[in-house]
């Protein structure tokens, strides 16, 4: 299978980086890929075997969703892989280089949606969060 990926460099060290992607007080704040999206509720059990489950809802409440899955590798500062509900796999890596940390997301894409439109949406929360942790 064909996998996507996405990345960015953030300008903060991969502490800060690494903080800011696994703590649910963080991720409530930019987890959404446009501004007509919000992220309302986000749990985290940071740990392999751990699950983790994020609410992602339109601003004027006309759908949401859930987006989540279960730890399947994490390597604080460097890395994590996880399973999501519907059985795709995603690695996220994490590279510090002093006041930056590239950040690599590959996942399987679903079945639902052209892969382009699925990169762009991914694209466009690590950009997200590229904002939110350079502006915080």
């Amino acid at each position: 299978m064909e996998t996507i990926v996405v990345e960015t460099t953030v300008k903060a060290t991969v502490e800060k980086v690494w903080k800011y992607w696994s703590e649910p007080q963080h991720v409530t704040k930019w987890c959404q890929a446009s501004d007509d999206w919000h992220c309302p509720t986000a749990e985290n059990d940071f740990r392999v075997d751990g699950k983790f489950k994020t609410t992602m809802a339109a601003k004027d409440g006309s759908f949401s969703f859930d987006f989540g899955g279960v730890y399947t590798n994490v390597q604080q500062n460097k890395l994590m892989e996880y399973t999501l509900e519907d059985n795709r796999k995603v690695k996220i890596s994490f590279s510090g280089n002093g006041d930056e940390t590239k950040i690599v997301e590959t996942f399987d894409p679903e079945n639902e949606n052209p892969m382009e439109m699925q990169k762009a949406g991914w694209q466009a929360i690590l950009d997200s969060f590229k904002k939110y942790t350079e502006n915080t």
